[in-house]
């Protein structure tokens, strides 16, 4: 049978004295945490583990002797250490030693109580004990493709770093203190610790509590009834910007929440969240000091207006172009000049807004330009807004095409389903026979002519304006897109994977270090990181997408039956 030995690397060179850790019994293998140096009294070491096993819930135990034989050479050490082994009683008792300055270590286990001892085969693993406790070790992504096998191996390891991680409280112990033990792992030389980070601890709860304070208060403003009024509930459940502000406001309630995180995924969460804010907010402040230089803000209000006129007149061409013989197609001429002139009318008066509105473009993009400092997501959701204001014409176009158009293809429909001698039965929501006189079908067929022969016309106009749609869509979803990058992408994550890539574990590797007969073998345990696409699939944040997530499937069966595609989504559709 072979027993593993995870042995810390920190405690090589280490002197003389006995290994405390926790024995796996269903791994047959032993986690040494710590060794403990003489002089001792049993008693208080037996005390102070069962302190230790009360605070960390893990069965911390002596498993055997350390010897180093660089600092001693007495031949009593060796036997006092093997009678230690009949005061703390764990079977089987480890003797590790170290040969001097040579590399060659010698493990054997004692088995004083069985009565049958079995000679095992010994592996000495090494670890980076504060890389194992700083880590965490992530599960599978890919669940489809691991065995049984790797399950059991990972559970397996897991046992190992959960050990490492919980005996916390053991590695707070260090060379200065004045109690009557004294250890030696990977803090013993003093606890880390950072004299910025304490004073930013303590500066962060009065900060954390104001913070909250506004945030309540704001949350109360935006619960209030006077939003839930009807030209402000809709607003703030279409616009985009609004639906960003709710977004980042959750985010805020996050952070500055007083509730500790209670495991892992809650802890990188909140610094994904934080690190987000911030390169968010950073990003905004760079973008309002570019536009507020050299009057950018006044040029881009200049530019504005010509653009508008200038796409008022490329629609009016258009417009000509589908009142006269587009593509040399014969179109009905009366209604081609009623849609014609009916949609001229629509630019005309949306000429006439613009250049009402000219006057205050220039104040409202210089307040607007403030809210830049809100986040740079915040800054293109407004953009997006702005879009759609811009192009409303072209949204009225679309609709006043699609309702008609879809008029006529329901009317044809249903006019197909009379020449069958077929109905649609609304109660039961199918097709069902049905008679006919003859006036029903002589009308029935002249409605159907008409609306097969205005088809063309209706189908035309609802294609060019559906194509124009698209593109501003199009354009709104490049933005909307990278706003759910800025606002789902684990920066915290990735910078810690890119730093220091053992806090994030996705495995482990061995690597032999001495394989020799008589000897037992020595491995050296190094963590695998996680992959970088890992990281972001573990870590990414929810997001809340402005577009419903329709297949292309049922996108081009709305394109053709003249369905609405709407370019926001129903409020509450929060995507991962």
């Amino acid at each position: 049978m072979v027993l593993k030995v995870f042995f810390p690397s920190c405690c090589s060179s280490a002197e003389s004295g006995i290994l405390i850790g926790r024995w796996i019994s269903e791994q047959n293998s032993a986690v040494i945490l710590a060794v403990v140096h003489f002089p001792f009294i049993p008693a208080q070491v037996k005390q102070y583990l069962s302190e230790v096993q009360r605070v960390t819930k893990v069965s911390v135990s002596v498993l055997g002797s350390w010897s180093n034989s660089k600092q001693e050479k007495e031949e009593s050490l060796s036997e006092f250490l093997e009678d230690l082994g009949t005061i703390f009683s764990h079977e089987p008792w480890i003797q590790i030693s170290k040969e001097g300055d040579s590399n060659f270590w010698s493990c054997s286990t004692l088995q004083k109580h069985s009565n049958n001892p079995k000679e095992e085969e010994i592996i000495l693993v090494y670890y980076d004990q504060r890389k194992v406790m700083l880590s965490h070790l992530h599960p599978p992504l890919d669940t489809a493709a691991f065995t049984d096998h790797k399950a059991a191996d990972a559970s397996k390891l897991a046992a190992i770093f959960d050990t490492v991680a919980k005996s916390k409280v053991l590695f707070m112990t260090d060379r200065y203190d004045d109690g009557p033990i004294k250890l030696t792992h990977w803090q013993s030389d003093g606890v880390e610790a950072s004299i910025i980070v304490e004073l930013m601890k303590q500066a962060s709860v009065p900060a954390c509590m104001l913070l909250t304070f506004l945030l309540s208060l704001i949350s109360g403003i935006c619960r209030s009834r006077v939003l839930k009024f009807w030209p402000l509930s809709f607003l703030w459940s279409k616009l985009s910007t609004c639906e960003q502000l709710g977004h980042r406001l959750q985010h805020l309630q996050v952070i500055s929440s007083n509730k500790k995180a209670q495991n892992q995924t809650q802890l990188m969460r909140k610094a994904n969240i934080f690190v987000s804010l911030l390169v968010d907010v950073a990003l905004g402040i760079l973008l309002m000091s570019w536009l507020y230089r050299k009057n950018r803000i006044g040029h881009l209000a200049d530019t504005l207006i010509p653009v508008a006129d200038h796409v008022a007149e490329e629609l009016q061409d258009l417009l000509q172009w589908l009142m006269g013989a587009p593509a040399g197609l014969k179109m009905n001429r009366a209604l081609d000049q009623v849609l014609g002139r009916f949609f001229l009318y629509h630019i005309h008066l949306w000429i006439s807004y613009i250049h009402l509105m000219s006057p205050f473009i220039e104040m409202i993009l210089w307040y607007v330009g403030l809210s830049a400092c809100l986040g740079l997501t915040v800054a293109l959701c407004i953009l997006s807004d702005i879009i759609a204001l811009l192009t409303f014409h072209i949204y009225c176009f679309y609709v006043y095409g699609a309702r008609l158009y879809c008029l006529k293809i329901y009317g044809l429909s249903s006019l197909w389903r009379l020449f069958r001698g077929k109905k649609w039965n609304v109660l039961r929501q199918r097709v069902d026979s049905c008679s006919y006189d003859l006036d029903q079908l002589f009308i029935g067929t002249l409605l159907f002519t008409i609306l097969l022969f205005l088809l063309p016309t209706t189908a035309l106009y609802y294609l060019v304006f559906t194509l124009l749609r698209l593109l501003v869509v199009i354009v709104q979803g490049l933005i909307h897109l990278l706003v759910d990058l800025i606002d789902s992408l684990p920066l915290y994550s990735i910078i810690l994977r890119l730093c220091r890539s053992y806090r994030l574990a996705a495995g482990v590797k061995f690597r032999v270090l001495e394989q020799q007969d008589g000897k037992p073998l020595r491995l050296l345990m190094q963590i695998n990181p996680l992959s970088y696409g890992g990281v972001v699939q573990t870590y990414r944040l929810p997001t809340y997408s402005c577009y419903p997530k329709d297949t292309w499937t049922s996108l081009c069966k709305k394109l053709f039956l003249g369905e609405l595609i709407y370019p926001w989504k129903n409020k509450g559709e929060k995507q991962d």
